[in-house]
């Protein structure tokens, strides 16, 4: 059985089923990740991906996020999941410079 990631890459993007599959299998945080791909809030800069909360912006890096529900609970979060699916699909924006150098400047 292919895994979730690739079946978004041959569809070349995210469809229904594809869309329907990921919810089955992460229920909330698959709905809330798919919300953050579709509304262009997941970004990538040149040190890490960033996504947009409810509240703030999160660093995700490989299968680590700065939010309190990974650093609590340890597990996937749906920032994780939404970098994992707009990577898959292609659907993040670029953005040029080190996002650790806008941070120093909002913080």
């Amino acid at each position: 059985m292919k895994d979730i990631w690739q079946e978004i890459r041959d569809a070349g993007g995210l469809t229904p089923p594809v869309r329907e599959q990921i919810c089955r299998s992460y229920r909330g945080r698959g709905e809330k990740a798919l919300a953050a791909v579709d509304g262009g809030l997941v970004r990538k800069y040149d040190d890490f991906f960033v996504v947009t909360g409810c509240s703030d912006e999160y660093i995700v890096e490989d299968d680590f996020c700065t939010c309190k529900d990974f650093i609590y609970r340890g597990r996937c979060c749906w920032h994780i999941l939404a970098v994992q699916i707009a990577v898959a699909a292609g659907s993040y924006q670029e953005k040029d410079g080190w996002y650790i150098d806008r941070w120093k400047m909002i913080r």
